[in-house]
């Protein structure tokens, strides 16, 4: 059977069309069908999906796609969309997605994988004319057939990163205040200066991009964000300028479905002046002390298992262990080259653009 997710429809047996408000319900039921099965760890409830619909780094109607089943209770079988990042000089678009477990085996992956393929140019070309575009997804590692089938539609893997937990049974190490630093717990008048610390610390990492003012009021604005477990330092001889951020989440419906707290650590971010201090453990140890005294179980965070600052034996020595895996790959759609030859032709005086019609 060969789907068509394109511009949305019928193939038969399954509806295609763009997410809306209206399908969070259904969108929650297929997510928490592939966490029963694949394990992700991962929980959404309605409120969290539907803050997705406001993100700006998204458009639901150019860049999500759903299938539904028509022979059946006409659940969400499938769902596809893309995350618009920033060129750097590439622009590394995500393409996210997944498939209910009950509705495997039948194409729908693939299809989704073509549908972002051809939604990505008009929804890169809408963001980032003239720059260079691939496309970037993430598969479990314990998931080998996603990991192939991304494979096979021409995916590279490039790198891999560890999601790690800690219990908060024990105690963490109280490690104390470095000299010359201050801990200063968030507050809106300080978000300012958590995206500087966030934007500078994440630059030498690999697929990062700068966080806008807009998508940062975003994310500080989620239900998840726990304004309490987001702390900073500051440099004590400058009160003002920010050194290091740890900032906590919480998901309220892994509460819901395992009767357990987990603090997710969104991000440990230190600025180039403020490394090799010992802040970045200290703040955190700091956070994690203050969830456990909160009622906080575990707490858990994902990194790059070739993270430049070395963040991934940092966590180890807090007592972090790894809980699992995912590889990132990447398929390049514009490269740098066919940018330089569309701009030859454009200084030739040509009337097409090429990487329009590129696959």
């Amino acid at each position: 059977m060969t789907l068509s997710p394109e511009h949305g429809g019928s193939d038969g047996d399954y509806v295609w069309r763009p997410i809306t408000a209206d399908d969070l319900e259904a969108w929650a039921v297929l997510l928490a069908g592939v966490e029963e099965v694949d394990r992700t760890n991962e929980h959404f409830s309605v409120v969290d999906l539907g803050e997705f619909l406001d993100d700006p780094q998204m458009d639901f109607t150019t860049g999500s796609i759903a299938a539904f089943d028509t022979a059946g209770s006409g659940e969400m079988a499938a769902y596809g969309m893309l995350s618009a990042g920033r060129p750097d000089p590439v622009h590394l678009c995500k393409a996210h997605g997944s498939v209910h477990p009950a509705h495997r085996g039948r194409g729908l992956g693939s299809a989704l994988l073509d549908w972002s393929l051809r939604a990505v140019l008009p929804f890169h070309q809408d963001r980032f004319p003239g720059s260079p575009l691939s496309l970037l997804g993430y598969t479990p590692v314990q998931a080998p057939d996603a990991v192939k089938l991304f494979g096979d539609h021409g995916y590279q893997q490039a790198r891999w990163f560890n999601g790690m937990t800690l219990d908060l049974a024990p105690e963490p190490p109280a490690l104390g205040v470095p000299e010359g630093v201050v801990f200063r717990p968030f507050t809106p008048e300080r978000s300012e200066d958590a995206r500087l610390v966030r934007n500078e610390a994440f630059r030498d990492h690999w697929g990062s991009v700068e966080r806008s003012r807009e998508s940062w009021a975003w994310r500080v604005g989620s239900a998840g964000f726990r304004s309490g477990l987001t702390w900073l330092a500051y440099d004590v001889r400058r009160p003002d300028e920010p050194l290091g951020l740890v900032l906590g989440e919480e998901s309220q419906e892994h509460l819901r479905s395992t009767g357990r707290r987990d603090l997710h650590v969104g991000l440990v971010a230190t600025r180039r002046a403020g490394r090799r201090r010992g802040i970045a453990s200290a703040l955190l140890t700091h956070v994690l002390r203050e969830a456990r005294a909160a009622g906080f179980h575990s707490a858990s965070l994902e990194v790059d298992s070739d993270s430049p600052t070395g963040a991934t034996e940092l966590y180890r020595r807090i007592g972090f262990v790894v809980r699992d895996t995912v590889v990132s790959q990447l398929l390049p759609v514009i490269t740098e080259a066919q940018v330089a030859t569309d701009a030859e032709l454009g200084d030739a005086g040509s009337g097409d653009n090429p990487s329009t019609d590129r696959a």
